[in-house]
């Protein structure tokens, strides 16, 4: 893993570094899902070091390393966990076949009806940046920030929706982020099996918050470096990672804080409070994945620089509006504006009122689904965005 994804980015460094005409930029071809399959493995043996039984059977081990269904961006599995459901696979009964191809088809619509088409405009933005203005920047945050979510959670959909047709159940991965109150919530609902892989095999060995409130805030900042450098060697996913550290450190903080006045702890807890606290958790989380978009800082920080006040170039406006999209700026907030009221709406139904489809329904709105994507779907669809890492 630090062999396929740093090593090019550090050779390449002393190259340009150097003023030698001998040394040559290289790249390494990474395989699929290494950073994955790299992070099963190490479960598996620090799980076998801790006491958990080992594997005798290779048939058995090689099913959960190699299960095609998670082998490329998740969701990451421990071992124990899914050798347990290959002890004792059944045939899916009616209810588990039709929730897996519903979760199929929800995936394909998430990637291929609105992830894609939000990809189109967020790249069009994203390297245009010397030409977009500041309301256009502000859209393609948002937009990537979407298409984002949409694209992982849609991977991850579809890949559990496939385990269950063959009677397998995969962990969920995400959990509404975009719903959370406080940047400690979005972790536990952002990319939850790599969020539970940190917390068990870096966080808790450092210590976890069993060492005092200094030492918690210092765990927190190392583990969240830990994962910017995961998803690359460029500055700006250290620095993505760094400022969620720094918004845990002052999440714990401004907590310890908080609960020795009930009346700011009570203050947090109602309607005007969890509004408040709500608009700055998604502000700061959407504002990070400026630098995971554009992990070049020479790029990011040109983002920042026309966030406010920035004109945009007449070419680009006729380019993207009318050209590849067709649709004003205007129309385009509001189709943001659509995306976050459905997920409003689905967050509203699955966990407020806990209603769910039984699987006939589910089934009848299967082809609806592949038809919508079939026929809508932009003409080449973007490769998945963490196919990357």
């Amino acid at each position: 893993l630090l062999g396929f994804k740093y090593i090019p980015p550090l050779y390449n460094f002393i190259y340009h570094s150097s003023t030698s005409s001998v040394v040559e930029s290289f790249k390494l071809i990474a395989p699929l899902g290494i950073s994955f399959f790299t992070f099963e493995c190490i479960s598996y043996l620090v799980d076998v070091y801790r006491g958990a039984p080992a594997s005798n059977q290779f048939i058995q081990f090689a099913s959960y390393k190699l299960f095609f269904a998670k082998l490329i961006s998740g969701p990451i599995t421990r071992f124990h966990n899914l050798t347990h459901q290959f002890n004792h696979l059944r045939f899916p009964t009616a209810n588990l076949f039709a929730e897996g191809i519903w979760l199929i088809a929800q995936g394909t619509v998430k990637k291929g009806l609105l992830a894609d088409h939000l990809g189109i405009y967020v790249d069009l933005c994203f390297g245009n940046l010397q030409r977009a203005g500041s309301t256009d920047l502000w859209l393609a945050i948002f937009a990537y920030g979407f298409q984002l979510y949409l694209d992982f959670s849609g991977y991850v959909d579809i890949a559990r929706g496939t385990a269950l047709l063959f009677g397998l159940v995969l962990p969920e991965n995400f959990d509404f982020p975009y719903f959370s109150t406080s940047i400690a919530d979005f972790w536990r609902r952002w990319h939850i099996t790599l969020g539970d892989w940190l917390r068990n095999y870096i966080y808790f060995p450092l210590g976890g918050s069993r060492q005092g409130l200094n030492r918690t805030c210092l765990n927190l900042m190392i583990v969240m470096l830990i994962a910017g450098i995961w998803h690359g060697a460029a500055l700006g996913f250290v620095i993505w990672g760094g400022f969620h550290g720094l918004a845990l450190v002052i999440h714990r903080l401004t907590h310890a804080f908080s609960d020795r006045f009930e009346e700011l702890e009570h203050f947090w807890h109602n309607p005007l409070g969890t509004l408040i606290a709500w608009l700055f958790t998604q502000l700061m989380v959407f504002t990070s994945w400026i630098w995971f978009r554009l992990p070049n800082l020479q790029d990011s920080s040109l983002v920042f620089k026309h966030l406010w006040g920035y004109p945009a170039d007449t070419q680009f406006a006729q380019k993207v509006y009318v050209e590849a999209l067709n649709i004003s700026q205007y129309q385009l907030a509001i189709l943001l504006g659509i995306i976050a009221t459905c997920m409003t709406l689905v967050y509203f139904f699955h966990r407020q009122l806990k209603l769910q489809f039984n699987w006939p329904v589910k089934l009848l709105f299967v082809l609806p689904c592949f038809y919508a994507v079939w026929i809508l779907a932009p003409e080449g669809s973007l490769p998945y965005i963490y196919f990357d890492f």
